[in-house]
């Protein structure tokens, strides 16, 4: 009988794990969907199909695009899924709450839809900057003989 409910309650408690967890997913899914990060998944398999396709053109199209359709109906989900310990481990649900209303705010649309353009003048200026510290750094090197 013991071990009957020891099984009940353990299933009872996976259920509802697997439960909160299904809602966290939707909800972060539904974060990166309105902070433009989807778009920016999106964009990256794109780049990797065509670099891909470089190197197999023999590939018919045909199938380069059914693959294109397939990944893009299931890859976002397989990333949510692999990120939700990652995200549940810095935000609580009501974080993701927090931030799906900033982005539905003309301001957070303003920001989701520029983050592209500032991620990559961002790195364009990250590599000026290490490049100037390793500049510092070897001249200090040579400075001291060594």
């Amino acid at each position: 009988m013991k071990k009957l409910l020891f099984a009940m309650i353990f299933m009872a408690a996976t259920s509802l794990s697997f439960a909160q967890n299904d809602a966290y997913a939707e909800k972060l899914k539904t974060m990166f969907e309105v902070s433009g990060n989807s778009s920016s998944y999106k964009m990256a398999i794109e780049q990797m199909l065509g670099m891909f396709q470089q190197q197999a053109a023999s590939i018919p199209a045909e199938d380069w695009a059914i693959l294109e359709e397939k990944l893009r109906s299931t890859s976002l989900d397989d990333l949510v899924e692999m990120l939700v310990p990652v995200y549940q481990k810095q935000l609580t649900i009501e974080d993701l709450d927090g931030l799906i209303a900033f982005y539905n705010t003309p301001l957070g649309k303003k920001y989701a839809e520029k983050i592209p353009e500032i991620t990559m003048e961002t790195m364009t200026v990250s590599q000026q900057w290490g490049m100037k510290i390793g500049q510092e750094i070897q001249e200090l090197i040579m400075e001291k003989g060594n």
